[in-house]
């Protein structure tokens, strides 16, 4: 797939303030902050907790639950946004003196996502008081009416979409209710059960909970919120940005939890210098490998351990997880690409949807292998892997332009017998059909998104922020750079582009390309490139390099350099 290097158009930049760098100016412009305001990053700026629907019914809850010591049940979910959710109840109502807490997970394998009917009887046995789902439950209709049934109070925290019918809860408090005021639509699961804290710590506070003691340093939960608003790629937009900047704040400051700070350790980072980016690609797919392949009951027990060595244990089992999750990862997509491979397709005949089904690809895995599919030939994506009892479980990622779970839905209408069940957001959302249905599934889908993609959203353009003045080229302004985020998804870290002289080539790692670089001021600067296509580099032949990169600071032995993030590489003739 041949992707178009291509510069932001400039936009005006007139009510930032001028103290701010003139590139960085321009850069936050691009990415539609036009108001000081949103560049404030304390916590006083949060949204308030009241515009939730439901916060008041959900916080009297709570209160009747603490005033009675209820059995509380949280119900989470087996992603790195489930995990940091259920932590940050367990850990949060505990603060408050909430004495019986416990929590539930599905097996990713067995019993699938969310409060299903089969979760919902395992519940009933339990007997809880009263279940908070995080992160899930908006969708649960039949599994949450077998816990009411059982006359057990349901509260709902979540923030995925809503569908046509809201489940029978006694509070729902989500963003994406169609009748939620909360303007920040893109809050992770996390977020939201992070509100709950402050709503209930206010109402307690209100009712005089606290004349005898202190209230409970939510600030404290920060940390555990941050990493999961990234986790899950939400759109950072200023309310979630506010989020990660106190989260990573506290890091570096060294006020965080053990859990963290050991896979922060097995990651190989330095909790000083930690960004959002470490957060997405180090520590979240450690998180996330419990889910995929185990347990996500170990996630949460990192996130919990009380003590370094727990800790560190636990991570260390993690990143072992997270190993074999790469590897099982690096057959299916070797098996995949043999498929695609089959088809033989070129950049200007690829299809316009890619559907994939493997009875034994692993369940776990692929969401991460639609994204690399979706990456690689910038198509919107499902594949497939055998589930139980005739049932195939889907796993799919999209493009700009295209929302994945309102296109399931028009299926679903469309077609009623395809789909068994659905969910999800407008990039990524998972399915269930039956196997004997995947052919005429696979024709639907591809049909729906041909009907809905233009020729101009199967352009592949990496967008970058134009050429960088020669001034700016040098380690200072890649730290300004990095102390002007936290930058994430929808609010993309800074990509420029330059043609500088190739100067030295290397493979390292088995894929990755090590560069040294000329830049027409005459500065020489390393340059790393991860997951090339080993076949067509080094190439010998090549004098001249088009770059879209990213300006890092390298750290080695205690030594700092500017080095550049490769995000396109292109020989220039």
């Amino acid at each position: 797939m041949k992707k178009l290097i291509q510069a932001r158009e400039y936009v005006d930049d007139a009510h930032l303030p001028s103290h701010i760098h003139p590139v960085i100016k321009q850069i936050y412009a691009t990415r539609q902050v036009v108001h000081a305001d949103e560049l404030n990053n304390s916590a006083a700026t949060l949204h308030d907790f009241k515009l939730f629907k439901d916060i008041d019914k959900a916080t009297d809850l709570l209160q009747r639950a603490l005033q009675a010591q209820s059995k509380v049940l949280i119900v989470g979910d087996f992603d790195a946004d489930g995990a940091t959710s259920t932590a940050t109840l367990m850990q949060g109502l505990a603060m408050f003196g909430f004495a019986h807490l416990d929590y539930l997970i599905p097996d990713r394998f067995s019993l699938g996502y969310g409060l299903s009917p089969a979760l919902a009887e395992q519940i009933v046995t339990m007997a809880p008081d009263l279940v908070i789902t995080v992160d899930n439950g908006i969708s649960c209709i039949a599994g949450i009416d077998i816990v009411k049934g059982a006359g057990i109070k349901v509260l709902v925290t979540d923030h995925h979409l809503q569908g046509e019918q809201l489940p029978n809860a006694d509070a729902i408090v989500n963003p994406n209710r169609h009748d939620c005021d909360f303007p920040s639509k893109s809050i992770a699961g996390v977020g939201v059960a992070f509100y709950l804290l402050i709503a209930l710590r206010s109402a307690l506070r209100d009712a005089g909970y606290f004349e005898q003691q202190s209230p409970p340093n939510l600030a404290d939960l920060l940390d555990i919120v941050a990493l999961g608003t990234v986790a899950d790629v939400v759109a950072l937009d200023a309310n979630n940005r506010t989020l990660v900047h106190q989260g990573l704040a506290r890091i570096r400051s060294g006020k965080t939890r053990p859990g963290i700070s050991a896979l922060i350790e097995v990651a190989n980072r330095n909790a000083a210098r930690l960004s959002a980016s470490d957060f997405g690609f180090s520590l979240a797919p450690r998180l996330n490998a419990a889910g995929r392949l185990d347990d996500m009951s170990l996630g949460i027990a990192c996130l919990l351990a009380t003590g370094i060595n727990q800790a560190r244990q636990i991570a260390g089992e993690l990143d072992s997880l997270n190993h074999e999750r790469r590897e099982i990862e690096q057959g299916m997509q070797v098996e995949a690409q043999a498929v695609l491979d089959r088809l033989a397709f070129s950049d200007e005949q690829t299809p316009d949807a890619i559907c994939l089904y493997q009875e034994d690809w692993h369940q776990g895995v692929i969401g991460i292998l639609a994204g690399r599919l979706k990456e690689k030939y910038h198509r919107p994506t499902v594949i497939f892997a055998g589930g139980d009892n005739g049932e195939i479980k889907g796993s799919c990622r999209s493009i700009e332009g295209l929302h994945m779970r309102d296109l399931l839905e028009r299926l679903n209408t469309l077609h009623p017998h395809l789909i068994s069940k659905f969910g999800g957001h407008a990039m990524a959302a998972g399915l269930s059909i039956n196997e004997q249905h995947f052919s005429e599934f696979k024709h639907a889908f591809e049909q729906a998104v041909s009907a809905k993609l233009s020729d101009e959203h199967k352009k592949c353009i990496i967008l970058t922020d134009g050429e960088l003045p020669s001034d700016c080229f040098n380690m200072e302004f890649a730290q300004q750079i990095k102390q002007a985020g936290p930058w994430g998804q929808q609010f993309p870290e800074p990509v420029f582009e330059h043609t500088f002289e190739l100067v030295q080539q290397r493979i390292v790692g088995e894929k990755h390309l090590k560069l040294v670089l000329k830049h027409y001021s005459g500065r020489l600067v390393d340059a790393i490139a991860f997951g090339v296509d080993v076949k067509a580099w080094p190439d010998t032949e090549a004098r001249f390099v088009k770059l879209a990169y990213q300006l890092d600071i390298n750290e080695f032995r205690g030594k700092f350099s500017l080095q550049l993030i490769v995000r396109e590489l292109q020989k220039v003739s």
